[in-house]
């Protein structure tokens, strides 16, 4: 799991942004805030950026950081955005997550920690990494 720090790595380190639920919620829509503040997960198939195919970056739609490249994307069937890797290692935090039952690994963003979805390990090379991200969680540049 990465921790997001950068230390060491001759990445800068990411300062945290900390903001209160009510902060949140007067920037964010209230699925994002669902979502990225309350580990929500929005509907297979539904988000807009499932099947976009342009190139550009995917950033935190709570903070704007750069989280994942279009070069990484990949159609994986699941109704979510794909992509085998962040733009860089430190761009997201993994966790742990054993909720509803289930072993799996959260993504969160490292500057706001906003919850973007999960890391599974049946993608492609050349990680064989799938993040499954919410695409209300996102925004394309």
């Amino acid at each position: 799991m990465h921790s997001g720090s950068g230390r060491g790595r001759g990445h800068p380190v990411r300062k945290k942004r900390i903001r209160s639920d009510d902060e949140w919620r007067e920037s964010l829509t209230s699925q994002q805030f669902r979502v990225l503040r309350r580990a929500g997960t929005e509907a297979a198939f539904a988000g807009e950026y499932t099947d976009l195919e342009e190139e550009g970056v995917y950033r935190c739609a709570g903070c704007g950081s750069e989280l994942f490249s279009s070069a990484a994307k990949f159609h994986s069937g699941c109704g979510w955005p794909s992509y085998y890797e962040p733009i860089e290692p430190e761009a997201v935090d993994e966790h742990e997550d054993r909720s509803f039952g289930m072993a799996r690994v959260e993504v969160t963003c490292a500057v706001c920690d906003g919850h973007l979805g999960h890391v599974f390990t049946d993608g492609p090379k050349p990680t064989g990494l799938r993040y499954c991200i919410n695409s209300v969680a996102l925004d394309f540049e």
